[in-house]
């Protein structure tokens, strides 16, 4: 098979930490590699190192292939959205069809609708990739081997992200059997020389059973000092063995979620946000028709629509309490902009958080080793912290306020996998309601027990679960769009064909496929 990129003792540092060192590593054709890690851990800057934007401080990389990096800083113009940028970047890139792409963050601000069209064209894209995604479904749609960085070293997992996250959880079964394993011998060795010590120090004295004129018998004070040193060497061989046995650290356990909030049993159940003929406007542009809706305490709604339907605008009504939203008294909202202008630069992720809360400082901290801030890193100033720790820290803070009722944009973008599933798991257990803004299928899918739609100037809301809404939406796609995606998987099959058996008539069937998909599309 075709290699397209090898990178050979790639060393290199931020400052003085060794952030990427990576003996060896090889792209071959038709390679679909999901690029995966904590944020800070070198994923952008290993996809700089490949596409030569930067240079590594040790080692060499050969590009055999011609390769395009989408990156993740796009250049913001004034005149276009976030997802019109995203998409010029994209056209641009596979316009040029490079045999590797190189893809950081691709979906960024993208609505669901194109995400999905950007996965069937890179499914039927015919070249390898490495993408960085926080889009687990993403991932799961087109990765077949997934790369994770780790203290500056990649290791290899084969199959989508699903089934990354299979292997990395059997690793933590091993992992907690080996220490279960380590603890249990440590307890007999430890055991067995308290047994032994005892044994020794009842060496040195007289047996209560032995006279005086017995113990004064030539050799049988010998005896005991030869029974006493036997028994010193087995307790000092028992303790060379506890030494060398090889230590297991225990995995961080997260203790359950146990907080009260603010007025809840006057909000659970009942309706606490009503809005009555509540319409969309910016700028005289009609956004979405006017629509009277009820949200109920308890409810986990998603807010989801294409670019530009007014998502954030229906959200900042709420917040506002505009014409036509009446909030019920009890309810005290916690609120989430892309703009993290809630934090204090100079203060600690401790300080930032106790401001706004009046939880105790465990359960401060607990949320905060949740969210993945262990033991020491609570004192840490906010100005010292990346961009995607800092969106964490004013996750919490919202979610610790004195509050009943979360409404986040976009909580998850700039956020790792990791951090987006502590997040995940958060709001499963929060007893309070969540309204939110979000792209992220998989997170929606985790969280929402209620989905709100503006779709053609028209909100609907759907009373159940993303997946329960997915599947109530099948039965209305066209006919149309049947034979599409019927035309795109024989598309699919047909050029994996051709890249094994090239042959005129696979290559003319490939041509009529794609004559009639043009048509369809026209």
């Amino acid at each position: 098979m075709k290699i397209l990129l090898e990178g050979l003792h790639i060393k290199h540092y931020v400052q003085d930490r060794l952030l990427l060192n990576i003996n060896r590593l090889k792209i071959y054709q038709n390679d679909r590699i999901g690029l995966v890690g904590k944020n800070g851990n070198g994923k952008t800057t290993l996809l700089h190192i490949l596409y030569k934007k930067i240079v590594p401080e040790e080692g060499i990389v050969k590009q055999f292939s011609h390769c395009e990096l989408i990156p993740q800083l796009k250049l913001i113009e004034s005149t276009k959205s976030g997802g019109e940028v995203t998409r010029n970047y994209i056209r641009q890139a596979l316009d040029k069809n490079p045999e590797l792409l190189l893809a950081d963050e691709p979906t960024t601000n993208l609505d669901n609708d194109y995400i999905e069209k950007l996965e069937q064209d890179l499914k039927n894209w015919h070249g390898a990739f490495i993408i960085v995604s926080h889009d687990r479904a993403f991932l799961d749609n087109l990765c077949t081997t997934i790369w994770e960085i780790d203290e500056g070293r990649i290791t290899e997992y084969k199959g989508n992200y699903s089934n990354y996250v299979e292997q990395k959880e059997l690793e933590r079964h091993r992992e907690e059997l080996e220490y279960e394993k380590y603890e249990k011998e440590k307890k007999r060795l430890e055991k067995a020389i308290n047994i032994k010590e005892q044994k020794a120090q009842r060496a040195t004295k007289k047996p209560k059973n032995l006279s005086s004129s017995e113990s004064r018998i030539k050799g049988t004070k010998p005896y005991f000092a030869g029974k006493q040193k036997k028994l010193r060497k087995t307790i000092k061989s028992l303790e060379t063995r506890l030494e060398k046995l090889e230590s297991v650290e225990k995995r961080n356990e997260l203790p359950p979620l146990k907080m009260d909030l603010v007025n809840l049993e006057s909000v659970k159940n009942r309706t606490i946000i009503r809005g009555e003929d509540v319409s969309g406007t910016i700028e005289g542009r009609v956004l979405w028709k006017a629509k009277s809706f009820s949200i109920r305490g308890g409810d986990k709604m998603a807010i989801i629509g294409s670019n530009g339907t007014g998502k954030t605008t229906f959200i900042k009504k709420i917040v506002h309490g505009n014409h036509g939203i009446s909030l019920s008294p009890s309810v005290k909202i916690g609120y989430f902009s892309q703009k993290i202008d809630t934090l204090e630069l100079d203060k600690s992720i401790l300080e930032n958080v106790q401001s706004s809360s009046q939880q105790n400082e465990t359960l401060i901290r607990t949320i905060l080793a949740r969210m993945h801030f262990f033991r020491d890193d609570v004192y840490k100033p906010i100005n010292v912290l990346s961009g995607g720790e800092r969106v964490k820290v004013a996750l919490t803070k919202v979610f610790l306020s004195e509050v009943n009722t979360l409404v986040l944009d976009e909580p998850t973008n700039f956020l790792d996998m990791e951090a987006i599933e502590a997040f995940e798991s958060l709001l499963k257990e929060y007893n309070g309601s969540i309204i939110f803004v979000s792209h992220d299928r998989k997170f929606i899918e985790k969280v929402a027990t209620r989905i709100m739609t503006i779709d053609n100037k028209e909100i609907k809301i759907f009373d159940g679960t993303y997946e329960q809404f997915k599947q109530a939406e099948k039965p209305t796609r066209n006919i149309k769009e049947d034979k599409k995606l019927l035309l795109e998987t024989k598309i699919t099959e047909v050029l994996s064909r051709l890249s094994i058996e090239p042959s005129e008539e696979l290559e003319q069937e490939f041509q009529n496929l794609i004559n009639e998909k043009r048509n369809l599309d026209k």
